[in-house]
């Protein structure tokens, strides 16, 4: 085959992916720009109007990462024995039962017991949404695209995913400071309908008759290695999400904006440009490049001395972490049969759940006894044992 038949060939191939993938990848986005708008809005809601101090909005936030590790079991289940599709719809119906709630919320503002009682069924719904989403649309995206492209689908799902956050935060700002918080409320209901409208036409994905058959506990201990790597890269992250801005102002080095805006920045062009690498060159191999470049992003921020070499880190940071999850899933796939697949997606994804649930306080505890610049030798120690779990030899298959 002459090379310009090979490239045109490749270019279908493309065409091909991006049309059954992009649906999909869409409907993510919508609902995580859902979730996006709640960070912007809920915080202020909760301590402005109704009152209540920093624990409070905190707890408010937390239920639904909370929510979303308690329900991964489930989710894959669901995913496992009724279809991926099926995951995705409930988590489309969850968020849009979300946001009918919220504006439950916001409607009894004037009563702040009962508002609160309904935010946190509404994070609840939020989390419950999450959790089917995620692991339906990349069982879902992989049954479509085909295992070969695993890694490129996981990582489009994630830029989706970090798309939606980082613009629906402030979107849900503008929403608030313009309309009021209402208006943001009643956007979260409609988005998932919008944003999942083009995946309905999608084909379903086979799944087996049978009900499953191995254990959720087994199938963590399948693929534990790749999880645990996965969750040792995301402390990085969450180091940065948590206590940068805490950090930037311990230095004297103004706003952390820029912080989060390098980070975000190299995370998703390494996706965008690197998406195909795990599944060419293999999860280890990108996993473990990805893990150096990390690695100096941390130590960058640990013994940083100006603000420069912090963005500097938090660039490399997000350009470590961009393909840590395509790369470590792409090894995860491989250890479950393929009608396991929707629990393998929900177990893995629960690792990356428990790891930044406990980043916060593991990291708060850091720096009350030491300082905020210690927080990132804990991260970069955590890049180190990352890299020693991936370059264990593989773990056994679940065989049944």
């Amino acid at each position: 085959m002459s090379t310009s038949m090979q490239y045109q060939v490749l270019q279908e191939e493309q065409k091909g992916f991006y049309a059954l993938i992009l649906p999909v990848v869409f409907a993510v986005f919508s609902i995580f720009l859902t979730m996006g708008i709640g960070f912007g809005v809920l915080p202020q809601f909760v301590h402005a109007q109704l009152g209540y101090g920093a624990i409070i909005v905190g707890l408010v936030i937390g239920v639904q990462d909370i929510t979303a590790l308690c329900t991964r079991s489930m989710a894959g289940s669901n995913t496992d024995t009724k279809g991926a599709k099926s995951s995705v719809i409930k988590g489309v119906v969850w968020a849009v039962a979300s946001g009918l709630v919220y504006m439950l919320a916001g409607l009894f503002a004037g009563m702040p017991l009962l508002s609160l009682v309904l935010l946190v069924i509404a994070r609840i719904m939020h989390g419950l949404s999450e959790s089917y989403l995620i692991t339906g649309a990349l069982t879902w995206g992989i049954g479509l695209a085909g295992v070969q492209r695993s890694g490129k689908v996981m990582a489009w799902v994630g830029i989706s995913l970090f798309a939606g956050i980082g613009l629906g935060a402030p979107l849900g700002d503008v929403m608030n400071t313009h309309w009021g918080i209402p208006a943001a409320f009643a956007l979260i209901t409609l988005l998932p309908v919008i944003g999942s409208l083009p995946m309905l036409k999608l084909p379903s994905v086979t799944t087996s008759a049978k009900k499953r058959e191995v254990p959720f506990f087994k199938v963590i201990a399948a693929i534990w290695t790749q999880g645990a790597s996965l969750a040792l890269s995301a402390i990085g992250y969450g180091c940065i999400s948590s206590f940068i801005a805490l950090f930037f102002v311990s230095q004297h080095w103004g706003e952390a904006s820029l912080a989060f805006t390098a980070f975000a920045a190299t995370f998703i062009l390494t996706r965008l440009f690197f998406a195909s690498f795990p599944d060419k060159y293999g999860g280890y191999m990108v996993g473990a490049v990805s893990l150096v470049i990390e690695f100096a992003g941390q130590l960058l921020l640990w013994l940083a001395v100006s603000k420069t070499m912090a963005l500097a880190g938090c660039a490399l940071t997000g350009m470590g972490f961009s393909l840590m999850f395509p790369a470590m899933g792409v090894e995860a796939v491989k250890k479950v049969k393929p009608e396991m697949r929707g629990s393998a997606m929900g177990a893995y994804t629960a690792f990356t759940d428990l790891a930044l649930g406990i980043t916060g306080p593991v990291a708060g505890l850091i720096a009350s006894c030491f300082s905020y610049q210690a927080i990132y030798l804990f991260g970069t120690l955590c890049c180190v044992l990352s890299l020693l779990l991936i370059m264990k030899p593989a773990g056994k298959n679940v065989k049944s």
